[in-house]
């Protein structure tokens, strides 16, 4: 059996998880999701937590057990707690800075970046005298919280040399050394 997929995920209170045929929905007080699960895997509400069995063992069936379990277990700890992602963005002149959920970035390039952000994921840009300015994304959904920090980090990402670019905060950029001394 799957590690992932046999271990049961509890439901915290204040979360509410219905199982419809091949649909999964789970709501919370931070907002409610929904999921299609393959039909070879089935789940079960009862007592306060859901588990996840699968009905063979074929590669396939065995990947999506685990799959399904954490896709499921994400949408519950989003719904009760939420994700947060913060990205940094590092180099001269580089900033950011929101308006609703228009956020303004100056990268470096001849214009400045406006990125219209899902009304899903909450935005913020906090911008400090002498350190790089952050722009907080907060959400329930992880999927989605992702591929909007993944979108923000494609605009610019960081370079080698210097390191500047936008980056996850916290991310460890491989640096590679410049050109030796010049010739002789």
């Amino acid at each position: 059996m799957s590690r992932i997929g046999k271990s049961p995920v509890n439901i915290p209170s204040g979360v509410e998880v219905k199982v419809n045929g091949t649909t999964v929905t789970v709501k919370g007080p931070k907002g409610e999701l929904t999921q299609e699960i393959d039909s070879c895997v089935t789940l079960s509400v009862e007592a306060g937590t859901v588990t996840f069995s699968r009905e063979s063992d074929a590669p396939s069936h065995r990947a999506k057990h685990g799959l399904y379990r954490s896709l499921v277990n994400n949408m519950i700890i989003g719904v009760s707690e939420g994700f947060k992602k913060e990205l940094e963005i590092i180099g001269v002149g580089f900033r950011a800075t929101t308006q609703g959920q228009m956020l303004d970035l100056a990268l470096g390039y001849s214009h400045p970046i406006v990125m219209n952000i899902p009304s899903e994921v909450k935005v913020s840009a906090d911008t400090q005298k002498g350190k790089a300015p952050v722009v907080t994304l907060e959400s329930y959904d992880k999927q989605l919280l992702g591929q909007v920090a993944a979108k923000i980090r494609s605009l610019r990402k960081p370079e080698p040399y210097k390191g500047k670019g936008v980056r996850f905060l916290g991310e460890e950029i491989r640096r590679k050394a410049g050109k030796a001394a010049g010739k002789k």
